[in-house]
């Protein structure tokens, strides 16, 4: 991790500084869309936007690149980011939060998407592994810092807004400064949804489920924090807990997933989630108690987009993994956008607490599945799985190729392949 922390910290000094663009923007909305006068609905579906873009950023970028190189593709993107989030304060309706979510998303794709292709060219085949775990660390330092910022800063005027478009504007410069000659852009051809589903259903079904998870959670926990009165500290330190939760149990579940039937772990992991989520309702109004519930249910939730993906490859060939990555985060992407429509939903039909309400069932709906399949087809033995590699689900499509390429790695190193599916 040392030697990658020396050798690039430059091109992770610049991710940091994106992260904390994006975790600022994405609370701040929240607290501002409430301030301005935002229906619930109205923000949801601008929350939602966010993760169109996104999806549609993954899926495009890769054909920009191509036809303008890396270097191009970054400043453009990164400029648009940097120009956006000064907008949103410059124009406070909802159209134009939608229309400016949408780019934000998009934008934040693609510049992961060349970030990414730089930070994996720079290691080896060895370093590879901590490459990524050290990328992911500091994704998850930049926005927790970021809801440290929060707290810090008057949220009512520009000052945060500017103050994120300077840092998105300041990581050009250790990226495009920094890093090697652009990389040699590859990504694999996906594998059809049908195809993946007959795999392994429990991934794609998972994935789906646990997409609408990560939507509700990253999209609408400022929108809940407004809702039920927090204030703008409460708020911030209420997402920093989700995001927390999800550095911290990373990588104990990662351990105990290379060495039980996974199967069960998603169950366990689910069914703890659900249960924070529902136990909390009679305690919405103590801060502590939300706090505990945020950090276990962002806890359990980020491993799980590991572990899907560990347990699609179970039933893979090495030479599908790769293939396979594509089509899980495209279901993801697509249960992400619905997250957080169906949550404004139940937030202003019933009452805020519909935000665990729906958390709970959604991770109650995975372990009760996850029981079903079970039910279907024996697990694969424990030696025989392939390894479990620790991947954010706000990443992009390379960096989740590369997590696939780690456990191709140790699958051919094990001179062992996963079981065919039955």
């Amino acid at each position: 991790m040392l030697y990658i922390v020396k050798h690039a910290w430059a091109l992770l000094l610049g991710i940091f500084l994106l992260l904390l663009g994006n975790g600022v923007h994405g609370t701040l909305l929240g607290i501002r869309g409430a301030a301005e006068g935002f229906s619930t609905t109205a923000l949801s579906i601008i929350m939602s936007a966010y993760f169109i873009g996104f999806l549609g950023g993954s899926r495009l970028t890769p054909h920009l690149i191509r036809r303008v190189g890396h270097v191009r593709v970054f400043a453009a993107l990164a400029s648009f980011i940097s120009a956006a989030l000064i907008l949103f304060a410059a124009l406070p309706d909802q159209i134009s939060w939608f229309v400016l979510r949408i780019i934000v998303g998009f934008c934040y794709s693609g510049v992961y998407v060349v970030s990414e292709s730089w930070l994996n060219d720079s290691a080896s085949n060895e370093t590879r592994g901590q490459a990524l775990s050290a990328y992911m660390i500091v994704q998850m330092m930049g926005i927790v810092v970021a809801q440290g910022l929060l707290s810090m800063v008057d949220t009512s005027g520009y000052t945060l807004f500017v103050i994120i478009s300077v840092a998105v504007s300041l990581s050009f410069a250790p990226i495009l400064l920094s890093v090697s000659p652009a990389p040699v852009f590859q990504t694999t051809k996906p594998m059809t949804l049908k195809d993946l589903y007959l795999a392994s259903p429990l991934g794609v079904v998972g994935s789906f489920l646990l997409g609408g998870v990560f939507g509700a959670m990253f999209g609408m926990a400022a929108v809940y924090g407004s809702a039920v009165g927090m204030g703008t500290g409460e708020i911030a330190l209420f997402a920093a807990s989700i995001y927390l939760g999800g550095m911290l149990l990373q990588y104990p579940i990662g351990w105990l997933s290379d060495r039980m039937d996974r199967r069960h772990l998603i169950v366990i992991a689910a069914t703890v989630g659900a249960v924070a989520c529902f136990a909390v309702l009679p305690f919405v109004d103590n801060p502590n108690a939300r706090l505990v519930a945020g950090f276990m249910v962002g806890g359990v939730s980020t491993p799980l987009y590991s572990l899907y993906l560990a347990y699609t490859n179970d039933f893979l060939e090495p030479d599908d993994m790769a293939a396979a990555s594509g089509g899980l985060i495209f279901v993801n992407g697509i249960g992400a956008i619905t997250g957080p429509l169906i949550v404004g939903w139940l937030m202003s039909a019933y009452s805020p607490s519909g935000f665990f309400v729906y958390l709970g069932v959604m991770l109650g709906a995975m372990s009760a599945y996850a029981l079903y399949r079970m039910s279907q087809r024996a697990a694969p033995n424990v030696e025989d799985t392939t390894a479990y590699t620790p991947v954010s689900p706000i990443v992009s499509p390379v960096a989740v190729e590369v997590a696939q390429e780690i456990a191709i790695e140790a699958a051919q190193d094990e001179e062992t392949g996963p079981s065919p599916s039955t």
